[in-house]
């Protein structure tokens, strides 16, 4: 047989096949997403200990508040850095270091003998908290089908809205029961554990699927090029900007003293509103994630839909004649901006997912995710800054409204600029 008669006999190079699912990616999934919860949990839980972590580190309100600023900050700086790593050693290895350091964190935390141990130790904690979300996503790229990315990618923000939510309760009864360093040390076992689990359960792909075809390394550098030149990256990243700070501000630092200050609801009202609002949509992320799983055309109208709402609320919350609107008003955009924000992670990371192999898409997952952390802690104190001048919430909120329009625009540019026919799947 001639050299020319082998070649053609032989079989073409094995493409994977797309992963099939299954309980066994749900409980890869699952492992994965319980270290999701409880880096939210870690991160989130600061003020159910505020008042003890004032007496113990001498430390008033202003400089307390670096604490959780800090943290956030490591957070963002991180997310490029961390994409990288996601992509070259794999969600396995990547989910086990961040637990570790959470757990290193949390333990140093609860053992500080100072205000600067204990900035070193939620430090620890926001490097751990870093690794943990893009890893997450990256499990559901490898294990799960495409049309089941955007479902899996919403039951991921779920996990951690519920993880946000239940950060406050069991911390604090936690404290009661068993004390600071017992309480912490007690949270920094459970994150070991966790750990554990990743190593014994997660794996970076299923067994029966063979490996990605080889490919030439990739330079840091080009591996962000490379996702920037994306349209699907592209996509992710503005609407991540446009839809996710306005409810994550409020929720984080500015919400509670708007409602209060601003439009006088009474304190306990405030504070039900806003964390009553923020669980009653939970429901809405999985919901959209199975609807653009099976119709990813649904993707362009649905972020369409979501930026000119929230661009008509807050300029609405802005302009309104006469200083602040009314109080249905002011409700009605709280509930778009919770639900907006609890959509942000089916459509963001899922108009990411295109044009991208499913082993490279830490990078891009971290660009997403850093436009609207950056872009939430750019407006938080904005804010601040404005209010500290006594402008007032109106002018406060200013800036805020200004990102979504802009972030909201150049979303809507990019979505409908190609012929229908030309972006179907957008």
């Amino acid at each position: 047989m001639s050299t020319a008669s082998a070649d053609a006999a032989s079989p073409p190079p094995a493409i994977p096949a797309e992963p099939a699912g299954g309980a066994r990616a749900w409980l890869v999934w699952g492992i994965g997403v319980g270290v999701y919860f409880l880096a939210m949990f870690h991160r989130n839980g600061l003020g159910a200990a505020a008042l003890q972590a004032q007496e113990r580190f001498d430390a008033g309100p202003a400089l307390l508040s670096l604490l959780p600023m800090l943290q956030l900050l490591v957070y963002v700086v991180l997310q490029v850095p961390t994409g990288l790593l996601a992509d070259r050693v794999g969600p396995r290895v990547s989910l086990t270091a961040g637990s570790v350091l959470m757990a290193l964190g949390v333990a140093l935390f609860a053992v500080a003998p100072s205000i600067e141990a204990a900035v070193a130790g939620r430090v620890l904690i926001g490097v751990g908290d870093a690794v943990t979300f893009l890893n997450v996503i990256r499990l559901a790229a490898l294990w799960f089908p495409r049309s089941q990315y955007a479902l899996v990618s919403g039951l991921t923000g779920v996990a951690g809205g519920i993880g946000q939510a239940a950060s406050v309760a069991p911390l604090a009864f936690a404290l009661r029961g068993m004390g600071w360093t017992g309480a912490y040390l007690f949270f920094s076992g459970l994150t070991v554990v966790m750990a554990l689990l990743v190593v014994l359960v997660v794996r970076d792909r299923p067994s029966g699927r063979g490996s990605a075809p080889a490919r030439s390394p990739v330079r840091a550098w080009e591996s962000v090029r490379e996702a920037l030149r994306t349209r699907g990256t592209r996509l992710g990243l503005t609407h991540h900007a446009a839809i996710m700070p306005p409810y994550t501000m409020l929720g984080v630092l500015w919400g509670y003293p708007f409602l209060v200050e601003g439009m006088g609801f009474a304190p306990a009202l405030a504070g039900t509103l806003l964390s009553g609002v923020g669980l009653s949509v939970l429901w809405l992320s999985p919901l959209i994630g199975g609807l653009i799983g099976r119709r990813p055309g649904m993707r362009r109208p649905l972020a369409t839909a979501l930026v000119g709402l929230f661009v008509l609320g807050w300029f609405a919350v802005v302009g309104w004649p006469g200083g602040l609107p009314p109080s249905p008003v002011v409700v009605t955009v709280l509930v778009v901006s919770a639900a907006g924000a609890v959509a942000a992670p089916a459509l963001s990371f899922d108009f990411a997912r295109d044009g991208l192999p499913a082993e490279r898409t830490g990078v891009a997952s971290g660009l997403v995710n850093m436009s609207g952390f950056l872009t939430t802690v750019v407006v938080t104190v904005a804010a601040g800054l404005v209010l500290e001048a006594d402008a007032g919430f109106q002018a406060a909120f200013v800036p805020l409204t200004v990102t979504t329009a802009l972030a909201g625009g150049a979303l809507l540019a990019m979505l409908w600029k190609r012929p229908r026919a030309a972006s179907a799947g957008a």
